[in-house]
């Protein structure tokens, strides 16, 4: 199988679509298929068997590390000489739409995988307007695709609520060797809490739609000790707003995997998940969730099981749901335990598998020959 991955975002950017990208094309590479990236760059030109092909692309305003690409005259030429069964879009807006176009031309079918709420972002923005013009622009490329894979259920149904025809929910896998309970590190935890106190963190962008400034809530308790991973435009608000709280910088790898297994509670702040790939990761190291009940959460986070659920916004039902573990070392450990064994199938090989049936099916479907 040959695979072109389209995508809107791709290293040295760190994003959940980055993300899956990498973990598509590893996979790809595992199972003997070709694979070829077409990127917003600059950045590495290589990654797991395949070529990058960096485009054009400006910085987007107030957010200098996201980069967005414009329309490519050589993107046609590109996808021909590649010659792909199969044009994966990840998170199609700009380069995805006229992916999807030059696919359509060529008679090769395409996957697109929606991952990022771009309208809510807007709303949240207090950009109306924008908001619906957004899923209107979204509701037509994805229109476009063979099949459009959705990361939960609550993605799928907002799809499907604007229009989109043929959604699967296609949700993300996870590294269960790298994010792992036996991970815990005693002693960063005494570095990150020396009194002892109870760790809670939260690890991701530090923007505006993800609404760190909920943590706020816990900030001056005596019985917790908050730490925020991640950077974004939004981290010198946050270190003001939270100055008793550690915060550690974008993490990766051994250490970001350390991180998660020594906290004793994870929170996620944002209601716009489609997914939440963080939750997923500190699931997988053993550690309670607590997050808002709203989107890709909702098929994460069992409400008292594997963590807590709270009214999304509500700073003062956060602080409940998190005292409602902190303060109870036996309902924490029980959620510790059902976290891991909830995500004990999530494996990337095995979401690989369902990634490679949709491809498959697409590409058995009838399509109009691609041009010599």
């Amino acid at each position: 199988m040959r695979v072109a991955i389209v995508t809107e975002s791709f290293l040295p950017q760190i994003n959940g679509v980055t993300m899956s990208v990498l973990k598509v094309c590893e996979q790809l590479q595992r199972r003997g298929h070709a694979a070829l990236v077409v990127a917003p760059g600059p950045g590495p030109t290589r990654w797991a068997g395949a070529d990058v092909v960096r485009v054009p692309s400006l910085p987007l305003p107030g957010y200098t590390t996201y980069r967005v690409a414009w329309p490519w005259p050589w993107l046609s030429t590109t996808l021909r000489s590649f010659r792909p069964d199969v044009v994966h879009l990840a998170s199609p807006t700009v380069l995805g739409a006229q992916a999807v176009t030059v696919a359509d031309r060529l008679g090769v079918p395409c996957v697109a995988v929606y991952q990022t709420d771009l309208a809510a972002y807007a709303a949240r923005y207090r950009m109306p307007v924008a908001s619906r013009a957004v899923w209107s622009w979204l509701a037509w490329v994805h229109r476009q695709a063979a099949v459009t894979l959705a990361p939960s259920s609550a993605a799928a149904a907002d799809l499907e609520a604007h229009g989109v025809p043929r959604v699967r929910v296609w949700p993300r896998g996870v590294d269960l060797e790298r994010f792992h309970p036996q991970h815990r590190d005693e002693k960063l935890r005494e570095r990150l809490s020396p009194e002892g106190r109870p760790i809670v963190g939260y690890v991701g962008r530090l923007a505006a739609e993800k609404q760190v400034h909920l943590l706020a809530e816990l900030h001056d308790r005596s019985d917790v000790q908050l730490v925020v991973v991640g950077d974004g435009p939004h981290r010198p608000s946050l270190e003001r707003l939270l100055p008793r709280a550690r915060f550690l910088g974008l993490q990766q790898g051994a250490a970001l995997a350390a991180v998660y297994a020594s906290l004793d509670v994870f929170v996620h702040t944002g209601p716009h998940e489609t997914f939440c790939q963080a939750a997923q990761e500190a699931l997988a190291s053993g550690v309670p969730v607590v997050a808002p009940a709203a989107g890709g959460l909702l098929d994460l986070v069992d409400d008292g099981r594997t963590g807590r659920l709270f009214p999304p916004e509500s700073a003062r039902a956060l602080r409940l749901a998190v005292e409602s573990l902190t303060s109870d070392p036996a309902a924490r450990a029980a959620c510790a335990e059902r976290a891991r064994a909830s995500v004990n199938g999530r494996s990337w090989e095995a979401i690989a598998d369902l990634y490679l049936q949709h491809c498959a099916d697409v590409i058995s479907a009838p399509q109009q020959a691609m041009p010599a």
